[in-house]
């Protein structure tokens, strides 16, 4: 019988959008939620994944986020900032840095490392960025070969 199970992951992390018309545009940051939501044939001892073993998947994604500011590589401004003050925590990605990327970034990461349990079918990854927004992507497993970018 298909089970879902899910386990929240909290980070702290800065970002801005250069594009954005309103205050986003402005560096600032969120205290992240991610829900990860895994669906598929529970185990002979009754678990569709160990929470422990997600808990270790995820343990990486989190650590480099967390207290970073997420660059998008085409924000020649923040980039170049970075450079010369090259102290700061950063992690570049390829691009921009809403709540819709950032899921499909996880999901993507996560569900290269879950390729290896066959009884999954479904990962969700839901990201709260603020007390009342989210973002989710949802994809079946196992996931074909495809960049780590949204």
């Amino acid at each position: 019988m298909r089970t879902r199970i899910a386990k929240e992951f909290r980070w702290e992390m800065a970002h801005r959008l250069p594009y954005h018309s309103g205050g986003c545009q402005n560096l600032h940051g969120h205290s992240y939620s991610a829900w990860v939501e895994l669906e598929g044939e529970p185990d002979p001892q009754g678990m569709v994944l160990d929470y422990l073993e997600l808990a270790r998947l995820m343990q990486p994604i989190v650590q480099e986020l967390d207290h970073a500011f997420l660059c998008d590589e085409s924000d020649a401004l923040m980039c170049e900032f970075f450079r010369q003050h090259p102290h700061f925590k950063v992690v570049y990605v390829p691009f921009a840095t809403t709540a819709e990327n950032i899921a499909a970034y996880i999901a993507r990461r996560l569900a290269r490392e879950l390729s290896r349990y066959s009884n999954l079918c479904r990962l969700r990854v839901r990201v709260q960025e603020t007390e009342r927004t989210f973002a989710e992507v949802q994809l079946e497993l196992p996931l074909a070969d495809s960049p780590t970018t949204p």
